[in-house]
């Protein structure tokens, strides 16, 4: 059908449609909106908690020991504003991969955004294309549509005039025309849509174990600070007295930075990926990227550049005159030509007169073939040599020759029948044996290298020749290249599968539904499965993935189901990816077990303090101040650290083994040296807490140290930098005055340093090796 005789909708038609309401009203950008952002930051349980513990010490206590509320502000800020710097770059990132839909106003083609869909519109389809809205075939030219993501059937499905279209589907092979019957919220495409670019901390390990050690929190909290309450009344006079110390143990239990940390290392690296041209589409993304021990990547647009040319036509047979004729008409025919068609295009453009096609078959990657019939000149097919050759057909030796060089070969041959979408057509006569090369990418060997480096196994998953792909892979030294698998000759078995992708890494022959089962295979064992891809043949295997990672020049669907876009399509954007994924995580964890040993500790003080019957030996200003410099500063730092180590699983089982005895290790010595010193002549309820927060101190600080290994220069200056903040707090008239603290008699400093060091000769008996952070993190 030529474009002038479709007019699809006018201008007023269209202006109705809007008015009315039947258009497709979805988001540009389905990440939270502002008020979302700021409600999930302020209203927490924990912002109550400590909120109410607030406003009890701006009614009872000096304005000093209401300084965790500046905190409590401050770190609520920090959360929006990260969050909102990531929600900007997201929603102006996104819009540039949005779909697009091509439709039919006023006899001419318009692009348009899939919100600008009406009802009624003539929407235009091609290989590749996503179907944004549910609609009735109007014309087909060779129409077939994966409907896997709708129907969960692999196989593509033709289309003819009068059939319907889901949206959510894609086009794998032809192109055509539908009329718009359903759009809006009526429509599969938009409930799609908003879920892939959702921005959200969806479920993850991480953030699971996190859930976990707040539930328990939140529920040791009541019984401790009741009892802490009660302790607190019979031992002071006034309730003031009484509410200010109960008020500083509760709020020492709540680990309130750690889940503001999760949030703000994930929203930070979203961030720095925006600076890569990485479009992080999922926040849990980041955490799976540093999980990621198996990559699977195609050769062409990966390994190699995409960009084929003809190098070398061999002619098979007394085929020499029209051979060219035959290619050039191929190449013509096809509407949407994939990179194969568009080579032999540039090399043989303008077919001879008589050469115009009667019948199509479009190439699809399950068939791995095209043809059309040209009249007297018959019907001409082009494909895979291993798919239209006999299994004894010597040509099949010759093939390999030509791609054991690193090509991609396909073989031109003429049917002796018409062209049937089932199979090939039958007596097949070659012609002629039509070689074709890529460039390896520059980038692509220093690539490999640093997932080598990094433990992470590559898979490269082509339908090109096997032979193609090993000598491509040689050529940049991939391991597994010099033995590529035919993926023909791959087990059906799940198990028998994946004892073969444990030992070969270069297939080649692989069909869609293969890279989705080998995917699956390696998830299996135990892997988690990294798969680039970007064309509409690896979207089901990008869909099962652990983690997706679409080419931003792709096809709009395999953007839509990927948690990742790589907006360059750019393989050496891979290594600062699973940089900061591993950065991001090691990071987090790291800090983690500074936040979980002070909820041990002050716990552990608080049920001590309250069976014994004690004064609470801080005052909140005392554990502002000791939060500040053993864990609140340093953690910031320790967050924005280069960090390599691969993440492994059982976060909360290391992160509790190093927090338990350390918060054991901490309440005990400080405790300890508290009732040394109360024991003394002479000393006051200020002194045996300046005491006990001396001694508090200097155990986190050695904890931070433990925590922060290897020392580095850097790292002991942070160390060494927080001591001396502290060592100014005390010393300094002002900030001593300010703090409530008092500078205790020489025997009381001597007390106190003789516990902290026996606490410091023993703590590596008790404190595990294991640390949260493995020994390559810097």
């Amino acid at each position: 059908m030529a474009t002038e005789t479709v007019r699809g909708l006018t201008r007023a038609e269209v202006e109705e449609r809007v008015a009315s309401g039947r258009v497709n009203d979805v988001p540009a950008v389905a990440s939270r909106s502002v008020v979302d952002i700021v409600r999930a930051n302020v209203f927490t349980r924990f912002n109550a908690l400590l909120g109410s513990m607030f406003a009890i010490i701006v009614i009872v206590g000096p304005a000093q020991d209401a300084l965790f509320g500046g905190v409590l502000i401050g770190n609520t800020l920090i959360g929006i504003v990260q969050e909102l710097r990531a929600k900007r770059t997201l929603d102006r990132l996104t819009v540039l991969t949005a779909p697009k839909a091509r439709v039919f106003r006023d006899g001419e083609v318009a692009e348009v955004p899939i919100g600008g869909v009406v009802l009624d519109d003539v929407v235009e389809l091609a290989a590749g294309d996503q179907v944004v809205v549910d609609g009735e075939v109007l014309v087909s030219e060779g129409l077939e549509l994966d409907e896997s993501l709708v129907t969960g059937e692999s196989d593509p499905a033709v289309k003819s005039a009068g059939d319907e279209l889901l949206s959510g589907s894609f086009v794998a092979a032809g192109s055509g025309r539908f009329r718009a019957t359903r759009v809006g919220r009526d429509a599969y495409a938009t409930h799609l849509a908003e879920e892939a670019r959702k921005f959200t901390l969806a479920k993850s390990e991480l953030r699971t174990a996190i859930d976990r050690i707040l539930w328990f929190v939140t529920i040791a909290i009541v019984p401790t600070a009741a009892l802490l309450f009660w302790s607190q009344l019979r031992s002071h006079e006034s309730l003031r007295a009484a509410l200010s110390s109960a008020v500083a143990g509760t709020v020492a239990m709540v680990p309130e930075g750690l889940v503001l940390l999760t949030s703000i290392a994930f929203a930070v690296g979203v961030v720095r990926l925006a600076r890569h041209r990485v479009l992080v589409q999922e926040l849990p993304a980041v955490e799976g990227l540093a999980r990621v021990d198996v990559l699977c990547i195609d050769k062409t647009g990966t390994l190699t550049e995409g960009r084929l040319a003809v190098e070398e036509v061999e002619v098979l047979g007394d085929h020499e005159p029209p051979y060219e004729s035959a290619l050039a008409g191929l190449a013509a025919a096809d509407p949407n030509p994939n990179a194969t068609m568009r080579a032999i295009g540039e090399r043989f453009p303008r077919p001879e007169a008589g050469w115009e096609p009667t019948d199509t078959v479009p190439f699809s990657s399950a068939r791995k073939w095209s043809s059309a019939s040209f009249g007297g000149h018959g019907t001409w097919v082009l494909g895979a040599p291993d798919v239209l050759l006999a299994p004894d057909d010597d040509l099949r030796g010759r093939a390999a020759e030509h791609a054991a060089l690193g090509r991609r070969v396909v073989l031109l041959a003429r049917a002796g029948g018409a062209s049937e979408r089932g199979g090939p057509p039958p007596d097949l006569e070659p012609a002629a044996l039509v070689s074709l090369g890529d460039r390896p990418r520059e980038d692509a060997a220093r690539t490999l290298e640093y997932f080598a480096r990094q433990g992470v196994a590559v898979k490269v998953l082509s339908g090109d020749h096997p032979a193609t792909v090993g000598a491509i892979g040689r050529r940049l030294g991939a391991p597994g290249s010099d033995d590529p698998v035919d993926a023909k000759l791959l087990p059906d078995d799940a198990r028998e599968l994946a004892d073969v992708l444990d030992r070969s890494s270069v297939f080649g022959r692989v069909t869609p539904q293969q890279k989705r089962e080998m995917v699956r295979a390696l998830q299996s064992r135990g892997h988690v499965v990294a798969m680039t891809g970007d064309g509409v043949n690896d979207v089901l295997a990008l869909k099962d993935a652990d983690i997706g990672v679409a080419m931003g020049s792709g096809a709009a669907a395999t953007r839509a189901v990927a948690q990742l876009v790589l907006l360059d399509s750019t393989f050496d954007a891979l290594p600062p990816v699973v940089a900061e994924g591993r950065r991001v995580l090691g990071n987090i964890e790291r800090t983690s077990g500074l936040y979980l040993t002070k909820t041990v500790y002050a716990m552990l003080l608080s049920l001590a303090v309250g069976v014994a019957g004690q004064a609470f030996p801080f005052l909140p200003r005392h554990l502002t101040l000791i939060g500040a410099v053993t864990i609140g500063i340093p953690s910031f730092f320790l967050a924005l650290a280069p960090n390599e180590e691969r993440a492994r699983p059982g976060f909360l089982e290391r992160v509790a083994r190093f927090a338990i005895p350390a918060g054991v290790l901490a309440a005990v010595a400080t405790f300890l040296a508290y009732r040394i010193v109360a024991g003394e002549p002479n000393i006051t309820l200020a002194q045996q807490r300046t005491a006990a927060t001396m001694v508090l101190t200097w155990i986190g600080l050695l904890i931070l140290s433990i925590i922060a290994a290897p020392l580095s220069r850097s790292r002991l200056l942070l160390v060494w930098s927080m001591a001396g903040l502290f060592l100014a707090a005390l010393l300094i008239p002002a900030s001593r005055e300010f703090f409530g603290l008092q500078i205790p008699d020489d025997v009381v400093w001597l007390a106190a340093f003789g516990i902290a060091a026996i606490v410091w000769s023993f703590a590596r008996l008790f404190v595990p090796a294991d640390r949260p952070v493995g020994p390559r993190s810097r």
